[in-house]
């Protein structure tokens, strides 16, 4: 899919997160002061109108966080988020409240984010009544409305979620964060916890609702066939920094990243000619909680030289909608150091 070329609606510029570590009771009876997991780390990211960005790492890069970042599920330590003109993380009452109502999350388990003791009418009605959305006269019709939307029947409202299956409880939660008319739709992990017959259907259901009612999406996976069918862009996570955007075309066909090369390496094919003798990528993923100096992925790359372990390489354009945070594109390497592009 080609990117539409569209202004920022979202854009995050320097996102830091951290998390206090649990402390054992010698450490505290010691005193020793609390270690912090840095699961965000100065992120840079732009969102256009209209466009599918897709998010993929490894578990623990930070993927998530950014997510609840960005709706304000969780505060930033530092940074800036902005939506159009607003600063997201400034915001307070009722202009916090319209923000969330424009930028909506569908989380990766819709069965523990729905009421158990409610119905699915009861349940899209609150989305409707909190925020205003319509009198009550309208909302039975409203609630009709938008199951059709997600391809449920109408009698589904009379339901409770124990009731319907996996895929059709990722349908009710699409329902409920259409129910408020948001512009920017955030699916973590969408369909990571279905069949994949039923990640098809859901995923298409994705791309149907966003041609129809004009959405921004931001689609944080670690399914890299999920991406690439979805998303316009791709930014490639590592340990809390993003370490590539591009085009997704370019991102699949010519990596930049050492990372993102190995993340594709490391993803299972069918072709029995290309399946691997050895793992794509070598050594054991770092702790967030002693994150290597300088480049973070300085410890698994093959091609790491003496600058990746004191200077942290920033996120930088290098032509064709490619942006990439590597040393490799930004001095001049040692013999044997350079790029490799598959």
């Amino acid at each position: 899919m080609s990117a539409p070329e569209a202004p920022a609606l979202l854009n995050v510029q320097g996102l830091t997160k951290t998390f206090a570590a649990r402390q054992g009771l010698l450490s505290r009876w010691r005193g020793q002061p609390g270690k912090v997991v840095q699961a965000l780390s100065d992120v840079h990211l732009q969102v256009r109108r209209g466009e599918t960005l897709g998010i993929v790492g490894e578990s623990g890069c930070g993927k998530s966080t950014l997510a609840r970042c960005l709706v304000r599920l969780y505060d930033a330590d530092h940074g800036t988020v902005r939506y159009g003109d607003q600063d997201v993380l400034a915001l307070k009452g009722a202009a916090l409240r319209g923000y969330n109502r424009r930028v909506q999350m569908i989380f990766q388990d819709p069965y523990s984010s729905l009421n158990p003791r409610m119905t699915v009418g009861q349940v899209l009605k609150e989305a409707l009544s909190v925020h205003r959305m319509r009198p009550p006269a309208e909302q039975d019709a409203r609630v009709s409305e938008l199951l059709s939307l997600v391809g449920l029947p109408p009698e589904a409202a009379r339901r409770l979620p124990h009731e319907f299956s996996g895929g059709q409880r990722q349908r009710i939660g699409i329902a409920r964060a259409l129910a408020l008319e948001p512009e920017v739709l955030i699916a973590d992990e969408l369909v990571s916890a279905l069949d994949v017959s039923v990640q098809a259907q859901v995923v298409n259901l994705l791309l149907e609702l966003q041609e129809r009612l004009d959405l921004t999406v931001l689609f944080v996976a670690h399914d890299l066939r999920l991406v690439r069918h979805l998303s316009h862009r791709v930014a490639v996570m590592y340990l809390g920094r993003v370490v590539e955007v591009a085009p997704t075309g370019a991102v699949f066909e010519a990596p930049l990243h050492p990372y993102t090369q190995a993340l594709l390496a490391a993803a299972p094919s069918l072709d029995p000619s290309q399946r691997r003798a050895a793992p794509a990528i070598t050594g054991e993923l770092p702790s967030p909680l002693n994150v290597p100096s300088g480049c973070a992925f300085r410890t698994r790359c093959p091609h790491a030289f003496d600058r990746c372990a004191t200077e942290r390489p920033l996120l930088q354009d290098v032509g064709g909608g490619q942006e990439v945070a590597c040393h490799l594109y930004t001095a001049p390497s040692p013999v044997g150091a350079g790029p490799q592009h598959p």
